[in-house]
């Protein structure tokens, strides 16, 4: 299972990765980022980091993208002609 190490400031930028056994767990891949970043402090690295599988990232962080515009003054029901005031 593929694990992130993601940074818990406002961007969720993803710092590191790994491809560790599904049976470690969070706590597991936890325990492997400490080590890498070597903060035995769990209390302090849970401060500045966020571990997750990349199926929750995909889920929660991930934005959809699509070819298509976005039209926001159909969403609220707005004219199409946006110079008319």
């Amino acid at each position: 299972m593929k694990y992130l190490l993601i940074r818990k400031d406002n961007s969720y930028e993803i710092v590191w990765s790994v491809n560790l056994s599904s049976d470690v767990g969070i706590n597991g891949a936890k325990t492997y980022f400490q080590g890498v970043k070597q903060m035995s402090d769990r209390k302090s690295f849970d401060k500045l980091w966020k571990v997750m599988t990349q199926k929750e990232y995909d889920d929660n962080y991930t934005r959809i993208t699509s070819s298509e515009p976005i039209r926001w003054w159909k969403d609220i029901g707005e004219s199409s002609d946006l110079d008319e005031w």
